[in-house]
């Protein structure tokens, strides 16, 4: 780095040091949301949701084949099974938009098509079941089967489009693969890689498995209730699998890439956690932009407060299942149900976290296409609800 840069870089610091507005009330406020926000995020999420994650996509690197991937999800794939595959993964995987970041890299990495893989990224925290039923109980019907049709058909088309904008890289990326995918062998057989992965998912599934609302069916209140005791079968059960059918070398190197994927993408989100806790807040809580502001910005089913929510939604962070009491209190405040669905389309699969991270898997012209695509989407399917609706 020449020494004028880092006379700059010096000095940006320090004058943001010297102005840095420490009095105001609204900035330290901010501070502490951001930490606050950071805090809870390293409580609620780092050791159930994104280690078991971790785990899943070092695995998916390690134990399965790259002609496995490359057989359902690959350019030379059938793309009707491939898309239909990654469109609905989400039913399965009570995931966020950080949380699907590892697995998603552990698919690309293994040669997975960009369509695809892109397909899965936006389905898995936006198809999630459980929160598609309590939008529908708790918003109404229209918006939860809204959500629910829209997020399948999102992930889809934007898959199909960001394979088609960079059709001529995929073709490079995947030049030289003719092998025969039907004739590869497994390293193990399905009957040990199915009961390994499966235990796997279940623990991430029912260890994040949220506090039901009070109308919900006894069945979902059942596992609430003994969701510790499942999670605890699935974990014996791994633990039995991992000392019957791994050796050591084989362990170590599970260990070894679920550390590789954890050092490049934790450390974007913690910083993108921070920044949005710094400018959005929590979840009834306020950053450097106040709240009020962005309630009066999305009534009625104007372009404008469709596009807003969309962009809002895309940066801001939620946690699983908490972009519905969000929405409940903006609706509350006078927010219209087109720009409620946008955000719903937009905000789980996206964060300023997430994107961060993404940008490092695919690089930053694939992330701006994805995220607009996202934005672009999510404001007309917002604009056509609210006009049938409203």
């Amino acid at each position: 780095m020449k020494e004028r840069y880092k006379f700059l870089i010096v000095s940006a610091v320090f004058l943001a040091c010297y102005f840095l507005p420490a009095e105001n009330a609204r900035f330290t406020n901010a501070v502490n949301e951001a930490l606050a926000l950071t805090r809870w995020y390293a409580r609620e999420h780092v050791l159930f949701c994104l280690i078991p994650a971790f785990f899943i996509a070092g695995a998916i690197v390690v134990f399965v084949s790259q002609a496995s991937v490359m057989k359902y999800f690959g350019a030379k794939a059938n793309k009707v099974l491939s898309y239909t595959v990654a469109s609905v993964s989400g039913s399965i995987l009570a995931v966020c938009s950080c949380t699907i970041l590892p697995l998603f890299m552990g698919i690309y990495q293994r040669g997975a098509g960009l369509g695809p893989a892109i397909t899965f990224l936006y389905s898995g925290p936006a198809i999630n079941v459980l929160a598609i039923i309590l939008t529908a109980r708790i918003l109404g019907w229209e918006l939860g089967l809204a959500r629910a049709v829209g997020a399948i058909v999102f992930s889809i088309v934007i898959g199909l489009i960001m394979h088609l904008i960079f059709l001529k890289e995929e073709i490079e990326r995947h030049a030289g693969e003719d092998f025969d995918f039907t004739a590869a062998e497994e390293p193990r057989p399905l009957s040990k890689t199915i009961p390994y992965f499966f235990s796997m998912v279940a623990i991430l599934v029912f260890a994040n498995w949220g506090k039901p609302p009070e109308e919900s069916h006894n069945l979902l209140w059942m596992i609430y209730q003994y969701k510790w005791w499942i999670t605890g079968f699935f974990t014996v059960s791994l633990s039995i699998m991992l000392i019957k059918w791994f050796n050591k070398d084989e362990l170590k190197g599970w260990t070894q890439q679920s550390w590789i994927l954890a050092l490049q993408i934790l450390p974007l989100l913690l910083g993108g956690v921070l920044a949005a806790g710094f400018l959005l807040g929590r979840v009834g809580y306020e950053g450097i932009i106040p709240a009020q502001y962005i309630a009066s910005l999305v009534g009625g089913n104007s372009f404008f407060a469709n596009f807003f929510s969309s962009v809002v939604g895309a940066f801001m962070y939620f946690a699983t299942l908490t972009e519905v009491p969000i929405l409940q209190g903006l609706i509350g405040s006078g927010m219209g149900k087109g720009p409620a669905l946008a955000l719903l389309l937009a905000g789980p699969a996206l964060s300023l976290p997430n994107m961060l991270v993404i940008r490092r898997a695919v690089g930053t012209q694939k992330t701006v296409v994805f995220v607009c695509l996202v934005v672009i989407m999510a404001t007309i399917s917002g604009i056509i609800f609210g006009a049938i609706v409203e």
